[in-house]
């Protein structure tokens, strides 16, 4: 028998807040905007999305609770894991029975492999309330295989046929929700009247626009983050004597380093898209953070905190460089590579890249160095994800401190302490909002099954006022799409929102950072408050708040 905690036993109990437009069932009045096109690539969207291009933005407003024929529904979670997704599911659940009490919910099990090989279970009634507002992905699991060949459409066909399913719910970031929408193409394409729609997972916050508003599981990972983030600010402000530099995840786009300095005011936070917008160098970089650290030693402060996103290699251009030239040769030299130990690889890579690399490789920790040269994925290429970028931040701002002073410009100690939040945030028990924001997604995506619509993503926006004032609907994929080159070939992508540089974010906190590296201006947030007053219990994120107008 499974115990659940005391916490998991009353949120068990918690009712998430719906849309004024979903409150009386998922049949839904459906208002229909204009004809919409793409973000950008226009024509050759068009040309590959034939059957779903230009289909209109959906505003909903409340229906009169009319009973819909029943269906029977599939579902899958795909991608890393984000907190609110079993509430996406039990929003869609409840949805589908607000229609029609004979509706059927299959979970597809591991992801889109489930959907292919035709693993699936009947979630029922039980199974949803022992998962409700809680986190994780362990409902049905989760999984990454891509849906792009017809060999695997034609697989999904037959697992639906196999439990007269004609609708498919697929809860995933950027990557899934366009497999999705190359799903709702094929199928519609084709005469198979099989209905796709998506909704808005990752916690890296990359997958918005003016219609999703956030993807979920953002808000509940960075109030995680910041919770130790803050915690780690008191501790140091307590000892008074170590640096601790944290790695918080997100590759390709910096949202959570930001929402987190934002939510905590480090001393120091890297922006990975402001590293690429100047250009900067990983010297530059070093430079930067070695000035902070004596600057605060300077008036007696030998500590502090600061914050580095994961992909934060990737976007400094010699490091780029660099990657991209020893992926090359350790490829050309797989056969010989193979033999030699650790120091020999280095050894070997040192002396066989160009001028410029070899003087940037040379410059790294030999740790770093060794991992360059030796972990490697599936494909031969650096996993850039496994290089403690903390750790080489850390060793090289001492180094350079070292040289500040036997030159007398630092007079101060560092000493560090390194961490990397990634996997601690991303199953925690959702914060109110994305308990809300997720059941009323699910519940969204069962009104677009309910009006029909196929290659859609649920939306629900309007989430700074209360709940009853959001705005439920739903925008055709094709919108967000662009082609990006992917594997040497152009491919049809949902384009990634980055940290926008002239943005109110980034710009509230490029305007406070610099009292912030001075100072100890920490701010503790605490753990997430799931029961108490609104205005602690049902925040949203500091990114939401400065994008709608509000302050810091």
């Amino acid at each position: 028998m499974n115990k659940i905690s005391p916490l998991q036993q009353a949120r068990a109990a918690y009712a998430p807040k719906l849309p004024a437009a979903l409150q009386n069932g998922a049949a839904v009045c459906v208002q229909e905007g204009g004809a919409t096109t793409a973000v950008a690539d226009v024509e050759k969207i068009q040309a590959l999305f034939k059957s779903t291009f230009g289909s209109p933005v959906l505003t909903f407003a409340p229906g009169k609770g009319e009973s819909k024929p029943a269906v029977n529904v599939g579902v899958i979670l795909s991608g890393g894991q984000a907190p609110g997704g079993h509430n996406v599911i039990a929003g869609l659940f409840d949805g589908l029975k607000s229609m029609n009490k004979e509706s059927r919910l299959f979970g597809f099990l591991k992801g889109p492999d489930g959907l292919v090989k035709n693993e699936c279970i009947e979630l029922t009634g039980d199974i949803i309330d022992a998962y409700r507002n809680t986190g994780g992905f362990d409902m049905i699991g989760s999984g990454r295989t891509k849906l792009e060949e017809e060999a695997q459409f034609i697989a999904a066909r037959k697992s639906c046929e196999t439990y007269g399913i004609s609708a498919l719910v697929i809860i995933g970031g950027d990557d899934s929700n366009t497999n999705a929408c190359v799903l709702a193409e094929y199928f519609k394409s084709n005469g198979i009247p099989i209905q796709v729609i998506g909704c808005p997972k990752t916690i890296d916050g990359d997958l918005k626009n003016e219609w999703i508003e956030a993807s979920f599981g953002f808000d509940t990972a960075c109030r995680v983050y910041s919770e130790l983030i803050g915690n780690i600010g008191r501790d140091a402000n307590s000892a008074k004597k170590y640096w601790h530099f944290v790695k918080l995840m997100g590759r390709s786009a910096s949202h959570i380093a930001l929402e987190c300095a934002l939510q905590t005011q480090p001393n120091a936070a890297i922006i990975s898209e402001e590293v690429a917008a100047k250009k900067m160098t990983l010297g530059q970089i070093v430079d930067n953070l070695a000035a902070i650290v004596a600057k605060r030693a300077a008036n007696g402060m030998n500590f502090g905190v600061a914050l580095i996103p994961e992909g934060l290699v990737e976007f400094i251009p010699e490091i780029k460089v660099l990657i991209a030239e020893l992926n090359d040769l350790l490829a050309a030299n797989a056969t010989a590579v193979e033999v030699m130990d650790k120091a020999d690889k280095v050894a070997f890579a040192a002396g066989k890249l160009s001028a410029a690399s070899a003087s940037v490789f040379k410059s790294l920790p030999a740790g770093i160095q060794m991992q360059l040269c030796n972990d490697r994925d599936p494909h031969g290429n650096v996993q850039v994800s496994l290089i403690e970028t903390e750790k080489m931040l850390a060793e090289m701002v001492g180094t350079k401190l070292k040289a500040m002073k036997a030159e007398g410009t630092y007079k101060g100690k560092f000493a560090t302490q390194t961490h990397f939040f990634g996997y601690e945030g991303r199953c925690a028990a959702p914060s109110n909002y994305d308990a809300d924001y997720c059941y009323s997604l699910g519940f969204n995506a069962a009104a677009l099954i309910g009006a029909g619509r196929t290659g859609y993503m649920s939306s629900v926006r309007n989430t700074m006022k209360p709940a009853a004032e959001w705005i439920a609907g739903g925008i055709p994929i094709t919108m967000m799409l662009n082609m990006e080159r992917r594997h040497g070939a152009d491919k049809p992508v949902i384009r990634k929102a980055l940290v926008e540089l002239d943005g109110a974010p980034f710009t509230a906190f490029a305007a406070n950072r610099e009292a912030w590296a001075a100072e100890t201006s920490f701010v503790y947030p605490g753990p997430i408050q799931y029961f108490g007053p609104s205005s602690v219990c049902d925040l949203v994120t500091k990114t939401l708040t400065l994008e709608k107008g509000g302050e810091l």
